[in-house]
Parts: C-alpha cells; structure tokens; sequence
C-alpha cells in the first residue's frame, strides 16, 4: 500500500476489468486490506461490473449488499461526483482499462472526477494500465475546442497511443492545474505492443469490446455508432463486423480490398443483430480481419469504408444520423466522435481520403513532440 493511502478512506472509481493479475477485484483487495478503509465506489458508463449491455445506457446507484458501501454511479444523473458523494473520502483512486480511442468515456468520466476533487482538496490516485493498442500508430485528427463534450474533452488524436495515467497527466496539465494527481506507474510495459504481450487477462472493459482483437479495430469501427450502418452491436464481436440491409457487401469488400489499406483484409460476412440498430433483419456485412496490426490505421481504414460505400452503394444510403448524442443537443454525433466535422463533410462532398489523412499527420506532429515531453513510458 503506498503510504500516501495508509490509514485513508478511499473512494474507488473501477469497473469489471478491475482486477488483479489472479483476478482478484480491487474492491476485494481493499477490503481486505488493514491499512486502508473502503469507503465508496464509483462507476462509470456499463457499470461497476459490466451490466449495461447497450451503449448510452444510464444506470444509478445503490448499496453493495457485501461490502456495505454506497455505489455511486457518474452515467446517470450526475456524471460528475457531488460534494456529498466524495464527503466520506480521503483520497480517491482509479482503476480503469481504458481502449485506446478518444471518445472511450472512461477516461473524461476521469475527468469529471479531478475537477471535483481539486474543488474538494482530495487528491486523485491513478492505477495505470497498458493502453491495449499501444503498437498502432497517431491516427485521426487532433479533437477541436469547440467540439469538446463528454466523448471528448482534451485535443489529443482518435487513436492516441497514451495509457489512462498519460491521460489524466495531459488532462492535469492542460485543463486541472490544482488537481492533486499521483500516477502508479506500471513496469515493463512497452507502448509499442498490443494487450496480448502483456500475458495479462482480458476482462471486458466494456460489454461490447469482447477480444482484444475488437479494441484493435475499435479506434476506427466506433465511428458507425453515428451513422446508418450497424457497427455489429448484437453480434458476438462487435466492432469487428459492420454492414446494414442496405449494402452491398461483395461490391463493398473486392472496392476495400483493391484499395489495399494497410495490414487488413475484408471479408462477406453477414449477420442478424439480436439488439440495437436493425434488430432481428438481415444485415449484409463485412469482417474486418487485421493481419498485420503494425500496419494497421484504424480510422485512416474507417474513413476508407465509409467513402467505399458512398463509391459502391450510390444514392446517398449512408446516412449520418442527428443529434443528440452522449448528452449532446446540438453537435453533430460523427463530429464530437471524429473530432471535427472535417471528415463528415470530405466525405459528403466525395474528397480524397489521402487528402484528409495527410492533414491528420500535419495536426498530429505537434501534439507527438507535447506528449514525448510528458510520456510515462
């Protein structure tokens, strides 16, 4: 126990991947340790053990019948934690395993908490874990000002390569200055591998990341979530499938697979989902099968399936769906997941990808030289 949390009362902001190297769950472990006291918990969107299957569902709180502690939930009424919430604690902690991805809400839920907790003089402790897609490269562009909501609120790229300690850090330093932050750094982790070289288990971080192979290609595929194609929710390995009634999928996978995007193949592969978009029709559908992730652009390769289906599936049957979206009114929902309306708008107006992709690498090159300054590992 590090002795800044010896004798403390801690809140602990965790979920279902919460977990030790044996699977023991950090509230067991606290629990059961004599040098601190379980005070709360907090648990972001899907719940503190996964329960919320379907995306942008809210939940709230309650009082674990086992441990005897208030749950408070920060995907409900409050996103971020109350005074009287945080009013029996010392020292709050997070545990979180975050997807690699900017929109992944976990860690703006992070957040939402620093900011309570520098107005309450508590300080924040980070248990950091690897970023699952470390090995894949900048991608995407730099988040704007203006488009800053509860998917995104630091301008920081899609496919970020940072861990939830890097985060938080940037967070700190950018935007919380009075935050009282202590990273845990983790040893021997090398950004420049994926979740499987760690030898760790795979806990679902969230209900609809199943594998690790569905966090590699999630950086990208997410971005359907505001459009009129099924993004695979409903199906076994979300994320990894994509398609809608609409489409033509063998047209669509010979246009993706003679564009020759970098380090994956697509295949026909279709699907009935059992919730969410198209509940229960049959769907024409692609798998995305990453065979070589070193190579690999998750939104470069997300950008090309959507102009390949505006290419191959004429009439304008891709649609990019309204507001709201994650508590936004106004904005549109491909933008605040993009990070801009650039891509939306190169898109509907049939420019080159390369064009945009090209910008993407411009943007990033001064976020990679603040964040070298600042990298953990």
């Amino acid at each position: 126990m590090p002795e800044g949390l010896r004798n403390k009362r801690l809140g602990v902001l965790c979920h279902a991947a919460s977990v030790t190297r044996d699977l023991r769950h950090i509230t067991e472990v606290i629990s059961d340790s004599r040098e601190c006291i379980l005070s709360a918990l907090f648990g972001p969107q899907h719940g503190i053990h996964g329960q919320t299957q379907d995306n942008m569902i809210e939940w709230e709180g309650y009082t674990d019948k086992h441990l005897k502690v208030p749950v408070y939930s920060l995907y409900g009424r409050n996103r971020r934690p109350t005074p009287g919430m945080l009013s029996g604690i010392d020292a709050l902690v997070v545990d979180l395993q975050d997807a690699g991805a900017r929109l992944y809400t976990y860690i703006w839920t992070v957040k939402e908490c620093m900011q309570a907790c520098s107005d309450a003089g508590i300080p924040v402790w980070i248990l950091d874990r690897p970023n699952p897609v470390g090995l894949l490269d900048f991608d995407g562009p730099l988040l704007k000002n203006e488009f800053f909501t509860f998917v995104g609120g630091a301008s920081i790229p899609l496919c970020h390569r940072m861990t939830l300690g890097e985060m938080a850090l940037w967070v700190r330093n950018n935007h919380i200055p009075g935050c009282d932050l202590t990273i845990i750094r983790m040893d021997n982790w090398n950004r420049n591998s994926l979740y499987a070289d760690t030898g760790l288990p795979w806990i679902l971080p969230s209900p609809n990341l199943p594998r690790p192979e569905s966090a590699i290609v999630y950086p990208g595929t997410v971005l359907m979530e505001a459009t009129n194609l099924s993004e695979g929710r409903g199906t076994t390995i979300p994320f990894e499938l994509f398609g809608a009634p609409w489409l033509d999928s063998v047209k669509l996978a010979n246009e993706l697979n003679s564009r020759k995007t970098g380090g994956c193949f697509f295949r026909k592969h279709d699907f009935i989902p059992t919730f969410h978009k198209y509940t229960g029709e049959y769907c024409e559908g692609i798998q995305i099968h990453v065979t070589d992730p070193a190579q690999y652009r998750p939104v470069e390769t997300a950008l090309h399936i959507f102009d390949a289906i505006m290419e191959t599936t004429p009439g304008g049957s891709l649609k990019f769906n309204p507001p709201p979206y994650e508590y936004e009114e106004e904005l549109m929902p491909f933008d605040i997941l993009s990070g801009d309306d650039k891509m939306r708008l190169a898109l509907l107006n049939r420019l080159s990808p390369d064009k945009l992709t090209e910008k993407w690498k411009e943007e990033t090159t001064g976020f990679i030289s603040e964040f070298n300054k600042m990298a953990l590992y």
